[in-house]
């Protein structure tokens, strides 16, 4: 188990900047998720820690020490890729054991490595087959096992179960949480799937543009989000957000947007907000409620479709010109073209400015 520090990573093709200042501590034993969308150099950044892309700028050390100047092979790190790697040719022993041998590993050590690993992911009926002979599911296994044989200071995830239907990328995302349980090792998951970053990790790093946007437990990062893309990517459905304008007048403030107009309490109103402000206002489609709750802005909302996903229902509404999703219970009766009564609690309200969360003053109590 090791600590990672990368200091002010940058990383540049030619005149386009790929990542842009990347400084975060991975702490020893710790299972962090770097989550974006494609392009956004998450994989980039793993491959520089791998040690098989150079950063423009910036450094990587581990357990305090930089290991810019180091070969791939001199990191003492271990990467699980996307494509399985395995050598079709050779047996899953075999393939557990290669990189052991061609360090000149004691075949004693080896072998114990190899029940070790196979214990622990449940793969000793495996040994004695050729890749091709495996599920999908059985040579991720085996991939995995490759990597702990070595026993690493780091173990590195590059979207390892992207490859696999959604039934079997459930079940090894609870294996894979369970592994890294037992190792207590420290390892780092890359990944575009805001389901698994929110199951797997300890910690969330968001990335966006080569930038990080948020670094957070996943609760924190759902529940708090710090600015609107944040908000966006993490939660299914995503979270409704509108752009609109913030009026304070005689300390009280209103936010406005094309036919939705929501009073703000006074506890979510920034003090630095001007008398008008451009702002944006969100809330989870969860916490919208259909019943009158106290403290809550009453809507009335068009219904204009109700999508059954068997345990609830995603309303589709719109309210003036703007449209939001509302997560209900199954047994609510729908009607296309229906007006709907939408509450949103001021307590789930989330409020941006200059792209950034403005977090709700402690209440004072009376």
């Amino acid at each position: 188990m090791a600590e990672l520090e990368l200091r002010g990573i940058s990383k540049s093709f030619r005149d386009q900047a790929v990542l842009r200042d990347i400084s975060l501590q991975v702490p020893d034993g710790s299972f962090t998720i770097l989550l974006g969308p494609s392009g956004c150099g998450k994989s980039t950044l793993l491959r520089i820690i791998a040690g098989l892309d150079n950063q423009t700028s910036g450094q990587v050390c581990i357990d305090g020490t930089a290991v810019d100047h180091l070969p791939p092979a001199e990191r003492d790190i271990a990467m699980v890729f996307q494509q399985y790697a395995l050598y079709p040719h050779l047996s899953v022993r075999e393939n557990l054991a290669f990189a052991l041998t061609i360090r000149r590993t004691p075949r004693r050590v080896i072998d114990e490595r190899i029940a070790e690993a196979a214990q622990l992911l449940d793969i000793q009926p495996l040994l004695d087959r050729k890749p091709k002979d495996l599920s999908g599911g059985q040579r991720q296994r085996v991939a995995m096992g490759r990597a702990i044989v070595r026993k690493p200071k780091l173990f590195l995830f590059d979207e390892p179960l992207s490859n696999l239907d959604a039934q079997l990328r459930t079940s090894m995302r609870i294996e894979l949480k369970k592994l890294q349980q037992r190792l207590q090792a420290t390892m780092i998951y890359v990944t575009h799937d805001q389901v698994e970053a929110m199951t797997l990790g300890d910690r969330i790093v968001v990335i966006e543009g080569g930038r990080i946007r948020q670094m957070d437990a996943p609760h924190r990062t759902y529940a708090a989000p710090a600015d609107p893309f944040v908000a966006s990517f993490i939660g299914t459905p995503p979270m409704n957000l509108w752009e609109g304008v913030l009026t304070t007048r005689d300390d009280k403030t209103v936010f406005r947007s094309n036919g939705l107009t929501v009073p703000l309490p006074a506890r979510l109103t920034p003090p630095q907000a001007r008398q008008e402000s451009a702002a944006t206002i969100g809330i989870r489609p969860e916490d919208i409620a259909l019943r009158e709750t106290p403290a809550a802005v009453q809507v009335d909302g068009l219904l204009e479709l109700a999508e059954d996903l068997g345990a609830d229902l995603l309303l589709h509404c719109r309210v003036g010109d703007l449209r939001l999703v509302v997560r209900a219970a199954r047994r609510h009766d729908t009607v296309p073209d229906q007006t709907v009564r939408l509450f949103f609690p001021v307590d789930k309200l989330h409020l941006f400015i200059d792209n950034r969360r403005v977090d709700p003053s402690p209440t004072t109590p009376t």
